[in-house]
């Protein structure tokens, strides 16, 4: 039971950080990770490393999705 909450909970942290990653794309809008940690470098890492995991994410589904005959480009 604790496995699957926190699988659910890891899902869940990669969805939202794609999801930002796609905002960042399509808006230009990027979280500022200094501000959420303050002086803490450290932190500020690993928010940048959540950040690019979503990035990293959003790379590979537009490159499944571009090869799947389930998409179309509209632009």
């Amino acid at each position: 039971m604790v496995l699957g909450r926190l699988t659910h909970y890891a899902f869940d942290a990669v969805l939202f950080s794609a999801f930002l990653a796609g905002m960042k794309r399509s808006t230009g809008l990027t979280f500022k990770a200094n501000k959420a940690t303050g002086e803490n470098e450290e932190m500020t890492k690993w928010v940048d490393k959540y950040l690019g995991m979503g990035e990293w994410v959003m790379d590979q589904s537009i490159a499944v999705a571009s090869t799947s005959g389930w998409f179309e480009r509209k632009r």
